[in-house]
């Protein structure tokens, strides 16, 4: 399973456009939607996308981050990108605002991207959440208003129009005021801990030849998780008794047991879809892992 949810994956969680026939590139190059927040599923879980995402969020709420959170409770703009994992739960059932969703192809395209190489888009440890005054909401709100009305139409050149519009977003939301007031976890490697082993076991099963584990070491891990790896590494340790290498180590392990005795999968192909860039050296960590080698486990179980 990827460690990261598509435009696909994305739209199969909103109702009503599980079944949107939408392709990945409908801007001819890369993908660009817009949507009232009104529209679609208001709770986002803990994950990391494949997508940008730039969102006008009226409405009480938590954002949450690896190691950090902050209180929504006035008009904010949040800024997601590709490489930080977050979790959106509302605290009000009224929720309103705007969102776009958008690839790094459709930005790319783009002459003017140098431009935003220092926005919170995509300047990674930048401050993702803006809180605009009053008369910068209604500015954003237009903004948003006008991608929504381009998306509709048949201009020929519309998605240059698009890129026009999240430029001027981006820059528009950048002259009002960055979020100070982030919360620290009470037991923060508890959480990144928590974190971890959760995306550690979403890595399998190992179900078909077609996937293979994305993410195969402690680096990968905390990667994906957006902290440093010696905070990953100490968060682990302190909080299971384990390192990082142990845990994953031990999972790998379980599963290629499990796909030893209960695939015809030659060891070769289990070697490459457990991430072992040589079958022997699969051998020589299976073994020291079970006491046996790959081959010996099969002979047990004829």
């Amino acid at each position: 399973m990827n460690s990261a949810e598509s435009v696909t994956d994305f739209y199969k969680r909103q109702p009503g456009f599980a079944n949107l026939d939408l392709p990945l590139n409908n801007t001819g190059i890369g993908h660009f939607n817009v949507f009232s927040r009104e529209s679609c599923t208001v709770i986002s879980p803990y994950n990391r996308r494949d997508f940008y995402k730039t969102s006008l969020i009226i409405g009480r709420g938590k954002l949450y981050y690896a190691d950090k959170w902050i209180q929504i409770d006035r008009p904010a703009m949040l800024f997601a990108n590709p490489v930080v994992p977050y979790a959106w739960e509302p605290e009000s059932t009224a929720q309103s605002g705007w969102y776009c969703v958008f690839t790094e192809e459709f930005i790319q395209h783009s002459e003017r991207i140098e431009s935003l190489k220092d926005s919170p888009l995509f300047k990674i440890g930048s401050n993702p959440i803006y809180f605009p005054n009053t008369e910068q909401l209604d500015e954003i709100s237009t903004i948003f208003k006008k991608m929504l009305s381009e998306m509709n139409s048949d201009y020929a050149h519309k998605d240059d129009v698009l890129r026009s519009y999240l430029h001027l977003l981006i820059h528009e939301t950048m002259k009002s005021s960055p979020a100070q007031e982030f919360g620290a976890y009470t037991n923060a490697s508890t959480r990144v801990s928590s974190l971890f082993l959760e995306l550690l076991e979403r890595q399998f099963p190992v179900n078909t030849l077609d996937t293979g584990l994305q993410l195969k070491s402690p680096g990968d891990y905390a990667h994906a998780l957006s902290v440093h790896i010696n905070h990953l590494n100490r968060s682990v340790k302190e909080t299971t008794g384990k390192t990082t290498s142990a845990h994953i180590a031990s999972r790998i392990a379980q599963e290629a047991r499990a796909l030893l005795l209960h695939t015809n999968w030659n060891i070769a192909d289990i070697a490459y879809k457990l991430g072992f860039e040589y079958p022997s050296y699969f051998t020589n960590f299976f073994k020291k892992h079970t006491g046996m080698s790959p081959n010996q486990l099969r002979m047990t179980t004829v």
